[in-house]
């Protein structure tokens, strides 16, 4: 399959006069061919109008043949074949192996959207039939059921340029909810994204569904994506990035004339307690499985775990130790981008020059784009004092924190932002304290671990891959998960009307075979 470097609007291609620019290998430092294009305003107009008109068709086709879409352009994706991983492995500088996983993932992310739309239960199917003879008041009439919301934008995101990325999670769970798409692909791996993009423009097509189901946007700067979230056809906006990037779009949409949500992933540091029973008893395994999780993809996952929490004393000097030369041992590796990697040594920096700031461990040194894997100790009252301790650094470094007793880890944990996850590492004799935390840590994350690690998300019915604000823009969300479809759904209610005008999810007869909830009593 041939990269051009083009917009893809529909079954048609554009190559406007935007800027034109060029991928980045960073594990050999140089740019890739050929010219990319940056999308202008006509192309933005041109997507949202067709996005817009394929919305109602595509909203109304049977969720049997949405659920063969989404499984068509997994298929079509396979069909690639290795073509996708070598493009992928020159812009990202991530092994085979990570991105051929990377792909099984975002294939079954489609194919657990299919399940859910074969499923039904995502129609929130409600009846409360009619009731004339009720007194005082007679009732009418009521069936509710979820509708899609609008034509999506779904920002593609650096760090796995599959998986999060122009078919992932935002998409599939857009597309499965009946919303077209439009998506801004990531700069970082435009020919990934041109070819993934390429795939589901074929699925389009064979599975005869309107041009504008699809398109896919492709340009460097801000402006580009400013122009999408502006556009009035756009309803929603799925986005996986920088807390900066994230927060610029939610204003962005706040100040339309019409609001719109967007769904954020943002910033996470992952904090990781050290329990004091467990601490005692597996010091040295915890200490390896930590720096595994940490090190692992050079860091460059938003469930890296940034801090790590424990009661001051003998047992966590010595984890202290442990994991400061495991550390050393590990190896640099490549960042993803330039931008990256510049980002990561300013915030190692930051963390260094701190007066209550301990060195621990770093990694083998590194060379050109990559990251050396790095651990720091503090204070509590270092950390609660200084603003700088709790940003979250993109990449593969750590900060310990030693509190002087179970009072001073609460105040920590109550000092936290929000999080994606937080993971106890605790024995029985630790759950009186983990009851404790326990409520907290539901105020403060998305998801909470027992004795595992943050890093990998399981794409699964009962994850959630959110968290309060600065982890996503929306902690009432996920974007992982067959959840995910809510966001892009809302519910409409139907008066009296017959039952030939009723769709089908909320007719009698029940022709789609799903769960209705008929005067509050759920059943088929």
């Amino acid at each position: 399959m041939t990269i051009t470097g083009q917009s893809l609007i529909g079954s048609s291609y554009s190559t406007s006069n935007g800027t034109v620019f060029q991928a980045f290998d960073p594990t050999l430092g140089k740019e890739i061919g050929p010219n990319f294009h940056t999308a202008d305003q006509r192309d933005v107009e041109h997507a949202c109008d067709l996005a817009q008109a394929a919305f109602d068709t595509y909203r109304e086709i049977s969720p049997e043949a949405r659920a063969r879409f989404l499984e068509q352009i997994g298929q079509c994706i396979l069909d690639i074949g290795d073509e996708l991983i070598v493009r992928a492995m020159a812009e990202s500088g991530l092994p085979r192996a990570r991105l051929e996983g990377e792909r099984g993932r975002t294939i079954a992310q489609l194919n657990l959207f299919a399940a859910v739309l074969r499923e039904g239960s995502w129609h929130d199917a409600r009846i409360d039939p009619a009731m004339p003879e009720r007194l005082p008041l007679p009732r009418v009439d009521l069936r509710l059921r979820n509708i899609a919301i609008g034509p999506i934008a779904v920002f593609g995101a650096s760090n796995f340029p599959l998986a999060f990325s122009v078919a992932g999670g935002d998409t599939a769970a857009a597309l499965a909810a009946g919303c077209p798409v439009v998506v801004k692909a990531h700069p970082a791996h435009p020919g990934t994204s041109e070819l993934v993009g390429r795939a589901i423009q074929q699925a389009v097509a064979a599975s005869k569904l309107p041009e504008g189901v699809f398109s896919l946007l492709t340009g460097i700067g801000n402006t580009l994506g400013t122009m999408l979230v502006q556009n009035a056809r756009i309803q929603a906006v799925g986005f996986t990035g920088s807390r900066q990037g994230g927060v610029a779009l939610m204003k962005v949409a706040a100040a339309r004339l019409q609001p719109i949500p967007v769904y954020a992933e943002m910033s996470s540091i992952n904090p990781i307690y050290l329990l004091p029973a467990a601490l005692a008893a597996r010091a040295e395994t915890i200490a390896k499985a930590f720096v595994d999780s940490a090190t692992m993809g050079a860091g460059q996952f938003c469930t890296n775990p940034g801090l790590v929490l424990g009661l001051a004393g003998a047992d966590f000097e010595h984890f202290a130790q442990l994991a400061g030369k495991e550390i050393t041992q590990r190896s640099a590796a490549t960042m993803l981008t330039a931008g990256i990697h510049a980002a990561y040594r300013h915030g190692v920096a930051a963390l260094a020059e701190q007066a209550d700031v301990k060195l621990l461990g770093q990694g083998v040194a590194a060379e050109g784009y990559q990251a050396t894997p790095t651990l720091f100790s503090t204070s509590a009252k270092a950390f609660l004092s200084n603003p700088i301790l709790s940003a979250e650094v993109f990449g593969p470094v750590s900060l310990m924190i030693a509190c002087e007793n179970e009072a001073e880890l609460l105040q920590v944990t109550e000092h936290l932002e929000g999080q994606l996850t937080a993971t106890l590492q605790m024995d029985e004799g630790d759950k009186a304290l983990a009851r404790r935390l326990l409520p907290r840590l539901e105020r403060k994350v998305g998801r909470i671990l027992a004795n595992n690690f943050p890093t990998g998300v399981e794409v699964s019915h009962a994850m959630v891959h959110g968290g309060p604000f600065p982890a996503t823009s929306d902690s009432r969300s996920t974007s992982v998960g067959s959840a995910a479809i809510y966001r892009f759904l809302r519910p409409v209610s139907y008066q009296n009307l017959a039952q030939d005008l009723l769709p089908a999810a909320l007719q009698d007869a029940n022709p789609l075979r799903i769960w209705q909830r008929r005067d509050g009593q759920l059943g088929r």
